[in-house]
């Protein structure tokens, strides 16, 4: 018993003596080794003093700024420091009255206490530097902190780019862990959100010591615990800012979005959404005004509609519907359709807009006319196929091409918030229409058209594009091609931006089956007269059916034929015809990144496009009734989750507009839904593939032109057809 308590002692001797040696340890890191508590501790006679750095700069192509920065100062406070302040010269000085005053020196207790520095007047006006520079000693507790603010030399681009602004409690909650304080600055949206750890650079801190009357004495150790500011890297992207420019201008006054895609490398050469805004507005002391007149504007000018609006594809879909058949082996090259002006198979005519004999002789040819009775008789050879058990199964095989293709997904591209649109689901047709068994493609037919349901983004469209003129690949659509000394980090961000999508098996052949069809339809088809000087393209027009008012016009294409190296994609709300809006800005931007120009005869037809009026008439409304001069942006009809784009800022929830289904069941006057009857068997095949003679080519392309001005508007230019 005596060892057993002999060794128990030791023990406990051995576990007290380690004990007393971590704790001379500890003492020993806290009072010599360790500077944190020794800073604390000299707290009350530090000033602390935040070195903003500069943000990274964006380039587009050629190395040209889309926006710079430029230095403002901001008028900071520590409240509990600031007595005896000529709060009259002071007031003069800001053009503010003492309510205001106490007002705002509340909101800086609220946000960073009573002993820490808060901004109290941002982004001061060079005369509000100047007399304050010169009174700053009437106003203890007060000093000037510089920053950089964001200026964008071409007012361009402001959906791309984005903006910066304070960071609030909400954004330091959701990124606690990231290092930033009351009074940084981050990106909102844009760019500047998406690559914000890489445009932020590192913040520097230097310490004053201060005697009992607050004033400064000099550095704070000699330095010793300043750090430096590290400025935020450079983004070099693959924009060309003319060609950003150009697609705004032909975009003005108008509703819609254009988007343009280098097919070779997924580089997003421009990408406009209007009516938009000048993202200059969105800086400095003005930004808050600003943005609220933004977010109340009827005409949502803020919304980027070619990630997120929403529109059905129409005829722009046939060369995917058309890629599908002939890669399932439904149909050749030369299958025809005997075509009298309308499709009348499932019971509910669908219109076509020739009426001329042998104009869906073959694919091509209905590819360059835009048969809706082609396309629709395909779709239903897809759906009813024989290879799978019932319409299910074979929507279901469809569906999975399509997706495949781009739609009704995120495609990821480096910017937030963006919509993967709609391709509907079969749950969506047991709802409408029972079991499975008891539907069929008469249910869905629309689809063949790039109607019913289905919505893509002109990012998607676009994107459909560069799929198609690589023949069958495509890399994610990015505008961030490298970043300024590059890191293993960095580059692994961009790893997925630089690999190629490859989707589908499709073999080559088809697809350039597919591209003679569109090469047609700019020789004698739809576009026949869009021309692109020195070369040669391909195209699809679309003209897609918009249950809120005139058709949506639309138009998607690729150049140069044979080597492609930018894809686009136009869409013109309410305009009617592709071929008559949408048509001409494409044409104008192939040309100005082909040729790095406009011939003189293109720059007119700009100008003159760029003048032509289609905003919607509930847009002026509005501005009449609440006395606005003049109209930012447009209405979209189509859209949703605005929430998401604004973290800071947003409306409330009763403001943000709900996107409005597209009805496609036909409804009688009692409301019942009137389904569309059981399939009739299939047509044969028409076995005629003599092509048209040219001098009905010209026919058919003069019969186009003669229905365009039906489709115009009081306040469009008569000249514009001549585009």
């Amino acid at each position: 018993m005596a060892l057993y308590n002999s060794n128990r002692g030791g023990i406990i001797q051995i576990i007290i003596g380690v004990i007393f040696v971590i704790l001379i340890g500890q003492l020993i890191s806290l009072q010599v080794v360790s500077n944190k508590y020794k800073l604390a501790a000299d707290n009350n006679a530090i000033f602390r003093k935040i070195i903003y750095p500069d943000r990274g700069i964006i380039y587009d192509r050629k190395k040209r700024a889309l926006l710079e920065n430029t230095i403002s100062y901001d008028l900071v406070v520590i409240p509990n420091e600031a007595k005896g302040v000529d709060t009259t010269t002071l007031c003069d000085i800001l053009k503010i009255d003492k309510e205001e005053y106490k007002k705002r020196m509340i909101e800086v207790i609220i946000k960073n206490s009573r002993v820490k520095a808060g901004t109290f007047e941002p982004f001061l006006s060079p005369e509000m530097y100047a007399q304050l520079t010169e009174n700053l000693y009437r106003f203890p507790g007060f000093s000037l902190s510089e920053r950089s603010i964001r200026n964008y030399p071409y007012n361009t681009a402001a959906h791309v780019l984005g903006y910066v602004a304070e960071v609030d409690v909400n954004f330091l909650q959701k990124h606690e862990d990231e290092g930033y304080e009351m009074g940084d600055y981050a990106g909102m949206t844009g760019l500047e959100k998406q690559y914000e750890p890489i445009l932020m650079g590192q913040r520097g801190v230097k310490r004053f010591l201060r005697d009992n009357k607050g004033k400064i004495q000099g550095a704070y150790e000699r330095g010793e615990y300043d750090t430096v500011a590290i400025a935020g890297k450079n983004l070099y992207t693959s924009m060309d800012v003319e060609v950003q420019q150009l697609a705004e201008k032909l975009l003005q006054n108008k509703v819609g979005s254009a988007v343009a895609i280098n097919p070779k490398t997924g580089g997003v050469i421009a990408m406009a959404s209007s009516p938009g805004y000048n993202p200059n507005l969105l800086t400095g002391s003005q930004r808050r005004k600003t943005i609220g007149r933004l977010l109340l504007d009827t005409a949502r000018p803020i919304y980027n509609r070619a990630i997120k609006g929403q529109y059905p594809p129409g005829s722009t879909f046939k060369p995917l519907g058309a890629l599908i058949a002939l890669d399932e082996g439904l149909i050749t090259p030369s299958y025809g359709y005997n075509c009298f002006g309308l499709y009348g198979a499932c019971g509910d005519p669908r219109k076509c807009e020739h009426h001329n004999a042998g104009h869906a002789a073959n694919l091509q040819l209905a590819l360059a006319n835009s048969c809706n009775s082609y396309f629709l008789q395909v779709f239903r050879m897809a759906i009813d196929n024989p290879k799978y058990r019932n319409a299910k199964a074979g929507y279901l095989k469809w569906k999975e091409y399509v997706n495949a293709f781009g739609f009704g997904r995120k495609l990821g591209v480096d910017l937030p918030s963006e919509n993967k649109a709609s391709i509907p689901d079969t749950a969506q047709y047991n709802k409408d229409f029972g079991n499975p068994r008891y539907w069929n493609s008469c249910y869905m037919l629309t689809l063949g058209i790039g109607q019913d349901r289905m919505t893509a983004t002109p990012l998607q469209l676009a994107n459909s594009m560069a799929f198609i003129a690589n023949e069958g690949y495509y890399y994610t659509p990015h505008f961030v091609d490298s970043v300024e000394e590059e890191s293993e980090q960095d580059a692994a961000m961009l790893e997925k931006y630089r690999t190629k999508q490859k989707v589908t098996n499709i073999p080559s052949s088809i697809f350039k089956v597919i591209k003679e069809g569109m090469h047609d339809v700019t020789v004698y088809g739809t576009a026949a007269f869009i021309k692109v000087p020195g070369h040669e393209y391909c195209a699809k027009t679309g003209t897609a059916q918009n249950p809120h008012g005139k058709n949506h016009s639309l138009f998607v294409c690729f150049a140069p034929k044979d080597n492609p190296k930018i894809a686009v994609a136009v869409i013109v709300e309410n305009a009617g015809y592709g071929a008559t809006w949408a048509g001409p800005i494409g044409g104008l931007l192939m040309e100005k990144y082909l040729n790095d120009t406009l011939t003189p005869e293109s720059k007119l037809k700009a100008e003159t496009l760029s003048q032509v009026d289609l905003m919607p008439q509930a847009i002026k409304d509005w501005y009449v009734r609440n006395n606005k001069s003049a109209y930012l942006t447009p209405l979209e009809y189509n859209n949703d989750e605005l929430s998401d784009v604004w973290d800071m800022e947003m409306l409330a929830s009763d403001a943000i507009p709900v996107r409005i289904p597209k009805d496609t069941i036909k409804k009688d006057t009692t409301g019942k839904t009137n389904l569309p009857p059981a399939p009739t068997s299939l047509p044969k095949i028409n076995k005629d593939t003599a092509l048209l003679n040219n001098k009905k080519k010209i026919n058919k392309t003069k019969t186009v032109i003669k229905k365009q001005p039906k489709q115009k508007k009081k306040t469009q230019n008569p000249n514009v057809n001549q585009l």
